[in-house]
């Protein structure tokens, strides 16, 4: 490579660079470093391919083939042929079965992407077969959350078609996974295996069962402007009395006629009003829970509570502590809000609320409910039957006192009961139907 340099200073400079071609030994070596760099790639690639093809069965019968071979020739035994005659054999008659490509097209159709936990939800399976050849019987594998469903395609002439309805389970709520299905070709000993795959996922959401909570229960107000407060306020929409005029009072609030008649200034007060803003606060510590079931129930309560609150238009704040890592417990504080613009997003929320011993106590996420959401009027703590009643009297004291605060404890098979702790009031339910009836006796009471 060569380069001159031309120009002034004060026109600064040009630099120009010349190629040379490599010739002889350099280009040579060039030569051999770029077949060993596409040999090394295409064996890369080729091992990869039958790393995938292989089974362990089939890893295994060539083992004992080989073994079969060295035996055969270092100690002259007559197994060692047979084996390995017996094992190649195998190996070759596995072969054909991989022979030809893949023509289907696979279209899995459920009925719905939404159901609640305890039901089961359908899909229609179908397969098509696009080439003009004949199809052989493959093995079509359906990844279902950690499971996994298998359809046998039936042996298929060119253009046709096969349909199956399938039937999975939803058992527990959470969010499943389907996909990405793989259909596998392969002999019928498992010995050698073809995959081809469709990578589309499709999500189903499992909900939390639920009740119909009464809409006058337990603060779900039913007014339109609010409900209104012991608090007096200089404006607001509910008038409350007249007061003397104080300097720095708006003169839109001056009461004239009362002016007129006593020769002062007065000023018109009013009763505060808010809006009924309700929280649900999720505590999801698995310290805090007798087992799963306790802690589905306690879910299923929270869900009931937020559903009836979005379903008629009441601003919810549902807040749970998010994940934190062992090593930073103590020193990260973090919660996670689930959305609340419609029924439909909150339950899809709902399904993905897991318990986990690495989250924040609930006293740490009831503080922070407080702050990233102020302005409540009702607070629901939903909690597992091993939260003591001074854990939930703590979380109490971090919402202001004219906050209505309720703690739903879950424990199963529990006789259904309603205390009053001082600052809280403490409902235990012993199955989820049991907590509409304690709402409507709370509000009552």
């Amino acid at each position: 490579m060569t380069g001159t340099i031309t120009g002034t200073r004060t026109r600064g400079a040009t630099v120009t660079r010349y190629e040379t071609e490599q010739t002889g030994l350099a280009a040579g070596v060039e030569a051999g470093r770029r077949f060993l760099g596409g040999t090394r790639d295409a064996v890369a690639r080729a091992w990869g391919v039958v790393a995938e093809t292989v089974s362990p069965a089939g890893w295994l019968l060539l083992v004992v083939t080989v073994l079969g071979l060295v035996s055969a020739f270092t100690w002259g035994w007559a197994e060692g042929w047979v084996v390995a005659v017996a094992g190649a054999v195998l190996l070759l008659a596995a072969t054909p079965f991989l022979l030809g490509r893949h023509s289907f097209s696979v279209d899995l159709a459920f009925d719905r992407d939404r159901v609640v936990a305890g039901t089961s939800v359908s899909a229609d399976l179908r397969v098509v077969n696009e080439s003009t050849r004949l199809a052989l019987p493959v093995l079509l594998d359906i990844p279902v959350g950690e499971g996994l469903v298998e359809a046998h395609i039936p042996l298929l002439r060119g253009g046709a078609t096969y349909a199956e309805q399938l039937t999975i389970s939803a058992a527990k709520r959470g969010i499943i996974q389907v996909g990405p299905m793989t259909i596998g070709r392969g002999d019928p000993l498992g010995i050698l295996r073809r995959d081809h795959t469709w990578p589309g996922v499709q999500t189903i959401y499992v909900h939390p069962a639920t009740v119909v909570i009464p809409s006058s229960a337990a603060g779900l107000l039913r007014d339109l402007e609010g409900a209104v407060t012991p608090t007096v306020v200089d404006a607001d929409l509910n008038f409350h009395a007249i007061r003397d005029y104080l300097p720095g009072d708006s003169r839109r609030h001056v009461h004239w006629k009362s002016t007129a008649k006593t020769g002062k200034l007065m000023v018109r007060q009013y009763e505060e009003t808010r809006r009924s803003r309700i929280a649900v606060v999720l505590d999801l510590e698995s310290a805090q829970y007798a087992s799963e079931d306790e802690f589905e129930m306690a879910i299923s309560a929270g869900a009931s509570l937020a559903l009836q609150a979005v379903r008629e238009g009441r601003e919810v704040v549902i807040t749970a502590s998010a994940e934190i890592p062992e090593h930073a417990r103590g020193q990260v504080h973090s919660i996670t809000s689930l959305p609340t613009v419609s029924p439909r997003a909150m339950m899809d929320g709902m399904s993905g609320v897991a318990m986990s011993p690495h989250v924040m106590p609930l006293p740490q996420v009831a503080s922070m409910t407080d702050h990233e959401a102020p302005q409540l009027s009702s607070v629901f703590l939903v909690t597992g039957s091993v939260s003591p009643v001074t854990r939930l009297r703590e979380c109490s004291i971090a919402f202001p006192a004219d906050v209505q605060v309720t703690a739903v404890r879950a424990e199963l098979n529990a006789e259904p009961t309603m205390r009053q702790a001082r600052e809280i009031r403490v409902l235990t339910v012993g199955a989820l139907h049991d907590l509409s009836h304690l709402l409507l006796r709370a509000a009552t009471a």
